[in-house]
């Protein structure tokens, strides 16, 4: 595990369950902190020293996680060292450094895939699944209302707020819904319009809420709105409804069992297990039994989208999808 913050925490406890899986390392620049995610797997050691981790033997596959700056260079020094990798979204800033990534996973003979954990949420699957069984036909719309427990303000780190260093809220965690949206609708974004506001802190340096209209290739539409303003921490709502030429598709959180005592939020049962979800398919895929979930293709077109996005957020005008990627855009 390239990283010791809070999704690595959580990739590292899911990956101790997975059975025939063993976590070997946990990096990172704070060794209580790594030490106290190491902790959570059996057998697995805290380090600051990235060429180590790499020459492990033992090693078989990397997840990168920590600041998106950094993910191309880990990237590429696992693929150099022969590992597989599996990158948190977004996988780097820019489309250069993505090709680049996939470039040299190809040449080199591993597996690449980023780590997109909502197509692992059991709603979505459910309904990806419905999706190309022909319930809808073919699909020309999808609506998404998506709104989880507010961030702000204090809740992020310095990077996170930094385009310079995440590229921006939206490449961030914008493609979370535009790659559920590549998923469900199955083509590519060719232009999109974001607005954005600030509904809980004012004072902070990036909107929370999110508009977004995009056009796909063939003419196909998603209307996202994305709110990161509900009041409680790790509170969810969601409304997906998917439109096809020949029936409609949808699912609301409200259809899910909710606690009724006034405490935290439990996980819901439609989005609950999508971590340990995907650690049994990494597992999977590193081990050579199952192809990636998330095709390389997917993962060009969202971030494409995501930084066309965020220059929209920040002009006001629409933005055309960035196209190319050679034999990723197959």
């Amino acid at each position: 595990m390239l990283g010791s913050g809070g999704i690595a925490r959580a990739h590292v406890a899911a990956l101790g369950r997975v059975p025939g899986v063993r976590v070997t390392h946990v990096l990172g620049s704070d060794p209580g902190r790594a030490a106290a995610v190491a902790a959570l797997a059996s057998g697995a050691t805290a380090t600051a020293d990235l060429d180590a981790v790499l020459a492990d033997p033992d090693t078989h596959g990397v997840y990168v996680c920590g600041r998106t700056a950094d993910h191309p260079a880990r990237t590429l020094a696992a693929i150099a060292a022969g590992k597989h990798v599996i990158v948190e979204k977004p996988p780097a800033r820019d489309l250069a450094d993505f090709d680049a990534m996939a470039a040299a996973a190809r040449s080199a003979g591993v597996r690449l895939m980023v780590g997109q954990t909502v197509r692992f949420q059991p709603a979505v699957a459910t309904l990806e699944a419905a999706c190309r069984s022909g319930r809808v036909g073919d699909p020309r719309l999808l609506h998404l209302n998506w709104y989880v427990g507010h961030v702000w303000p204090g809740a992020w780190r310095s990077w996170q707020l930094d385009p310079r260093q995440s590229g921006g809220h939206l490449v961030h965690n914008g493609m979370h819904p535009l790659d559920l949206a590549i998923w469900l609708l199955g083509g590519r974004p060719e232009r999109v319009f974001t607005r954005g506001w600030c509904t809980h802190a004012p004072e902070m340096p990036t909107p929370d809420s999110f508009h977004l209209t995009v056009r796909f290739a063939g003419g196909a539409l998603a209307m996202i709105e994305v709110s990161y303003g509900l009041r409680d921490p790790g509170d969810v709502l969601r409304r997906m409804v998917l439109c096809g030429t020949d029936g409609t598709l949808a699912h609301h959180t409200a259809d899910d069992t909710a606690p009724s005592d006034g405490g935290p939020p439990a996980p819901l049962a439609s989005t609950g297990d999508a971590v340990q979800r995907q650690a049994e398919h990494a597992a999977a895929v590193v081990a050579g039994r199952a192809e990636p979930l998330v095709e390389l293709r997917h993962s060009r077109w969202a971030l494409a989208a995501a930084i066309a996005a965020q220059r929209s957020l920040e002009t006001g005008r629409p933005v055309d999808v960035a196209a190319g990627g050679g034999d990723l855009d197959g």
